[in-house]
């Protein structure tokens, strides 16, 4: 998108998963004992994710034999205006997680994710941080390539990415083991610099999201640490070299780091979803707060802000899913006007389906609009992301069931010119209807990894990527559209 917006995250280990309160964190932030966190967090750092990925490849190895990975029949599609059509960035590759960086002034898009089942080598790690690039706007790629090989690194997950819109510069996080790492490249994805650590002295990270300004000097990390799932953020004034980190709520809510942005004035807004884990044996309990973290003085101080607060929806009933697979997803992205635009998913009722919604602020984050629901009301729908370049102009997509089937997923795209007063009409964008063992005419049977992303190319077309899978296990890939 035409300014840095981020995310989507979580853990590979078992998906991810205010008023306001002004909250000075002068402090830097002091390494705490490793309290383990619920569900969606590590239940005891490096144990859980080994065997996650094991089931996964697993899960992969399984459908191999039995002739279900990659095309299993001809490819069918169902046509959507405007649109490219669904392309999957390798048809046998086990693909899971995306993200998606576009550059605003040049035609380089890039796609980054973790791949299951094609280790690099006998020393590296096991899922690796796939990237690809396209110098024409998305229309063709390069082959994939490592962003680090990493050697002696058992695992990595939750790739981000964005572009530095003054410079063109690459930038990129995600988590070695239990360690949010950063990297840049200065030559359109070629070549990375040797990862740095954003953690210091803390034991682990984890759920990382990425900021980065405009001239790429200033990058914000926030991530979940050992304190209990409460939000940290890690902040560099000399592109990503060096890092001071403070904590920026202390809460007995867990909090995910789902994405950010920065506002034309410098403002820094991060959305982030926190869950109570109080209800029987850790299982979440009462609503889920979506919250706006805004800093105007680059991270000094952080206001809390609930942007929307929702119930826990029906769980997630596929194959080893987690019960909080559904719930908790939030983003946020900045237009050059002023506007900040915040979408997030969540239940009206107790145990009921899931809507996408929207809400808008004109004050740099502090206020926000009654919220619009985007997704259909008898649907399952979660897992949103937003982009925004100016004039009003917002694009969201969101996944949503179809006819109410549980696993027959789709990815819809809808936008706005009058800055979310009104919304297009919802378009497929996951338009293949079969040829796969995951895609039926309906949908794809389950959303592949908790998050995919949305940008905007210099040529103003919008792209998206998500992950499609048999199950939470998988197998499955990472597929994208773009508009002509």
């Amino acid at each position: 998108m035409t300014r840095p917006t981020r995310r989507a995250v979580t853990a590979i280990a078992a998906s991810m998963v205010i008023g306001a309160t002004l909250l000075a964190t002068t402090t830097a932030m002091m390494p705490a004992p490793s309290v383990p966190p619920p569900a969606r967090g590590p239940s005891a750092p490096g144990e859980d994710e080994v065997d996650e990925i094991a089931e996964r490849i697993a899960a992969y190895d399984n459908a191999e034999i039995a002739g279900q990975v990659g095309r299993t029949s001809s490819v069918t599609r169902s046509p959507t205006t405007g649109w490219a059509g669904a392309r999957i960035v390798h048809p046998r590759k086990n693909d899971w997680e995306p993200a998606v960086a576009a550059d605003p002034n040049d035609p380089w898009v890039y796609i980054m994710a973790a791949r299951y089942g094609s280790p690099l080598c006998a020393d590296c790690p096991e899922p690796w941080m796939m990237l690809e690039r396209s110098r024409d706007g998305g229309k063709t790629w390069s082959k994939a390539r490592p962003v680090c090989r990493c050697k002696g690194t058992p695992w990595q997950a939750d790739p981000i990415i964005e572009v530095a819109p003054d410079t063109g510069s690459v930038y990129a996080i995600w988590m070695d083991t239990w360690n949010v790492v950063f990297s840049r490249s200065d030559d359109h994805g070629r070549t990375w610099t040797d990862p740095v650590s954003t953690k210091g002295t803390t034991p682990w990270n984890d759920k990382p999201a990425l900021v980065v300004s405009d001239d790429g000097q200033d990058v914000w990390v926030t991530w979940n640490g050992p304190s209990g799932g409460d939000p940290f953020v890690a902040r560099s004034n000399d592109g990503g070299a060096t890092w001071r980190r403070r904590r920026v709520v202390s809460s007995d809510r867990y909090y995910f780091a789902y994405d950010g942005d920065v506002t034309s004035d410098g403002t820094v807004v991060l959305a982030q979803s926190s869950i109570s884990y109080s209800g029987p044996g850790g299982t979440p309990r009462g609503v889920v707060k979506h919250h706006a973290l805004v800093s105007d003085d680059g991270g000094n101080t952080w206001q809390n802000i609930v942007v929307g607060t929702v119930r826990i929806g029906v769980p997630c009933v596929s194959v080893a899913c987690p019960s909080d697979y559904y719930i908790g997803h939030s983003s946020v992205a900045a237009d050059d006007d002023g506007g900040l635009f915040f979408v997030y998913d969540g239940a009206v009722r107790s145990g009921a389906r899931q809507r996408t919604f929207v809400s808008t602020s004109f004050d740099n984050g502090l206020t926000w609009s009654v919220p619009i629901k985007l997704s259909e009301p008898h649907e399952q729908s979660g897992f949103p992301m937003v982009a925004a370049t100016g004039s009003g102009d917002v694009r969201v997509w969101y996944m949503q069931t179809r006819n109410g089937h549980r696993n027959a997923w789709n990815v819809w795209y809808r936008a706005s010119g009058d800055a979310g007063v009104s919304w297009t009409d919802p378009a497929r964008l996951s338009n293949v209807t079969g040829g796969f063992a995951y895609i039926t005419r309906r949908g794809f049977r389950e959303p592949y990894g908790d998050y995919g992303e949305i940008a905007i190319t210099s040529s103003g077309k919008t792209i998206a990527v998500w992950g499609e899978g048999m199950s939470y296990w998988g197998p499955g890939g990472v597929w994208f559209n773009r508009q002509r």
